[in-house]
């Protein structure tokens, strides 16, 4: 065999440095333990009956005060009970153990491209939220903190992460979308398949240790990871002091960028009092008939109050392109000048795009809400711009289809040093 290549020394390099690992432990789901991440709920009822109707749903884990036998506990006092369904789920065989492996995942839908990713490991200390800050992670949202803690206690009382942070691969995502696409198909029958509230399939395969692993862990780690859903549960991994925190890496090709919309369940002032402030400050405000929808493109944004919706158009009042998206406006100039609301108030509900705009008119109409606030989906183009810049975009303000699974790969922590 001939010296190699310095092709071949880069790639063999490239392995080595990846900052993309096997999960050292990993606890794979046997079926029926699948469940939307903790965060994607505008209702907490709706988890409280998900749970009911499945008790073998990671959401039990995930949010123990919302179980039906926790209910009236605070999250901290649900934590134990956390620690024992966990037990239960792998002691009665929802969960199957694994080490040393990467998992291939696949999603399908009747209609719609594969969307592809790789449950791993990712190293903690690449996360970087300022141009000045090394790392390849780029984390781009403003957090609520408490939620952050509340991902933090978890993790510290189970020892294990179920809810994967979604990471978009930007520096070798076709590489990395057609390397998936050859072992999925490859692999033969999933370790396990989960199908979501939207209809589509989820489908997992175990990769051991060996080149194709290799290969697969230096894609995903080959360029810029951003994170694309989980700020609060990467934030988490740094303010817990874990090394590394449980991803599915995903490619650009998989992924599309729904609305986020708003609901403000109390008005601090009346609904005349909002339109007029929102007129002062240079809005343009137009009523409108008909059924209301979510705007197609950025300009303009919806309100429904009760009993009639406008077209806002709101000035823009910002310095650059981030504080002049949709959603930078809506946060600055209506809910915390116009309404004087922090952006955290508990009377505010931000709620994706699996929602449709007949839901959230339908909250004012019944009076569960006083204000729904309409946005466009932000543009990829907005969203690889503000990260690039290591710029944060407006908390809650990306919502990436089709969403990773939680509940079907737990990684476990190593013990503490």
């Amino acid at each position: 065999m001939g010296p190699a290549t310095e092709r071949e020394v880069a790639t063999v390099a490239s392995w080595v440095m990846t900052v993309v690992h096997p999960i050292t432990r990993a606890w794979i789901t046997t079926g029926g333990t699948g469940a939307q991440n903790y965060d994607e709920f505008a209702d907490d009822a709706e988890i409280t009956a998900i749970i009911e109707a499945n008790p073998h749903s990671a959401l039990g884990i995930e949010m123990p005060h919302r179980a039906p036998e926790s209910l009236g506990k605070t999250f901290g006092d649900a934590l134990p009970d956390a620690v024992t369904r966990l037990a239960e789920a792998k002691a009665d065989g929802s969960y199957t153990p694994a080490e040393q492996v990467v998992v291939l995942y696949r999603i399908t839908a009747p209609g719609e491209e594969p969307a592809y990713g790789i449950f791993a490991m990712v190293d903690t200390d690449q996360i970087s939220t300022r141009a000045d800050e090394p790392g390849l992670v780029i984390r781009n949202e403003d957090v609520f903190i408490a939620k952050v803690r509340e991902r933090v206690a978890l993790a510290e009382a189970l020892g294990h992460l179920l809810s994967p942070v979604l990471l978009l691969q930007t520096g070798r995502g076709d590489e990395l979308h057609a390397a998936l696409a050859r072992a999925t198909d490859a692999a033969g029958a999933p370790a396990a398949t989960d199908t979501d509230q939207t209809g589509r399939t989820h489908a997992i395969w175990l990769l051991g240790p060996g080149p194709e692993q290799d290969e697969l862990t230096a894609l995903a780690g080959g360029g810029e990871l951003v994170v694309a859903d989980g700020n609060h549960r990467s934030l988490a991994a740094q303010t817990g002091g874990f090394r590394r925190f449980l991803a599915v890496v995903t490619t650009p090709a998989s992924v599309a960028i729904q609305p986020y919309n708003r609901l403000v369940s109390e008005l601090p002032t009346t609904p005349d009092e909002l339109l007029d402030r929102l007129r002062a400050a240079g809005a343009q405000i137009t009523a409108t008939d008909g059924p209301v929808q979510v705007p197609a493109t950025g300009g303009s944004v919806v309100l429904q109050l009760p009993g009639q919706a406008y077209d806002v158009t709101l000035p823009h009042t910002g310095a650059n392109r981030l504080e002049n998206l949709d959603h930078a406006l809506v946060e600055r100039l209506l809910l915390r000048e116009a309404l004087g609301l922090d952006p955290g108030d508990k009377r505010i509900t931000y709620v994706g795009g699996d929602y449709p705009a007949s839901w959230l008119t339908g909250e004012v109409e019944a009076g569960r809400a006083e204000l729904a606030i309409l946005i466009a989906p932000v543009t990829v183009d907005d969203f690889v711009a503000v990260n690039l810049a290591r710029e944060k975009m407006p908390r809650k303000s990306t919502w990436f289809t089709p969403k990773a699974r939680g509940g079907l790969v737990v990684a476990e922590l190593p013990d503490p040093a």
